[in-house]
């Protein structure tokens, strides 16, 4: 982690990946899905947020009573410390004293595969998106294999949502050759260069 001026950045490998700036795409992360969500649930809808980063797609969703259980994932040992005792504790401390709230330390793309719990929703964020990824081992996660357990893990009618830092066509192929539907991607300005994306996908059957 950096700190410069009031903001706080998270770096790995050299390679930034985000800030306490903004929190626009991060939040959209959160309400795409949900609102791409069937309207008929008899109960709250249980989201998967993949990586905890700054906080702000956590945050967001515990601060809306719609979602009911709020699992995040994050491999990252200091990144939850960040958040549990660190200088993120005051993005996200509230979030995670909920009770819908629990905060899984493993990695992500081994526990879509191996997992058996269902969710209505996936919110995928540990990368720059499918086409720059953090580690060579995300890069399963955006493989058909790694989508094909993403669906695994969604209730029919759930919603795959994946934040990405620029719009990958490629990717939005490679959801439609896995099964998903209603594959889009809403897209969010930044102040300079291509816009931030959110990809959105839904499990039908």
């Amino acid at each position: 982690m950096r700190q410069r001026g009031a903001r706080l950045e998270i770096i790995a490998n050299g390679c930034f990946l985000m800030d306490t700036s903004d929190g626009r795409s991060e939040r959209l992360l959160i309400d795409a899905a949900l609102d791409a969500l069937p309207g008929d649930r008899d109960e709250r809808p249980a989201v998967l947020i993949g990586g905890l980063g700054v906080g702000f797609s956590l945050a967001h969703a515990a601060a809306d009573r719609r979602w009911g259980r709020i699992v995040v994932v994050e491999r990252e040992q200091a990144v939850i410390d960040w958040h549990l005792t660190g200088p993120l504790a005051r993005i996200s401390g509230t979030a995670l004293a909920d009770p819908r709230t629990a905060v899984l330390h493993t990695d992500l793309v081994e526990y879509v595969r191996a997992a058996t719990e269902r969710y209505d929703a996936l919110c995928l964020d540990i990368d720059n998106g499918p086409d720059w990824t953090v580690t060579d081992g995300n890069v399963g996660l955006y493989s058909p294999e790694g989508l094909a357990a993403c669906r695994a893990r969604l209730k029919p009618g759930g919603v795959l949502a994946v934040w990405s830092a620029q719009p990958s066509p490629a990717f939005g192929e490679a959801l439609r050759n896995a099964g998903f539907t209603g594959v889009r991607a809403e897209e969010i300005p930044v102040a300079r260069g291509v816009p931030d994306v959110v990809h959105l996908a839904v499990r039908t059957a």
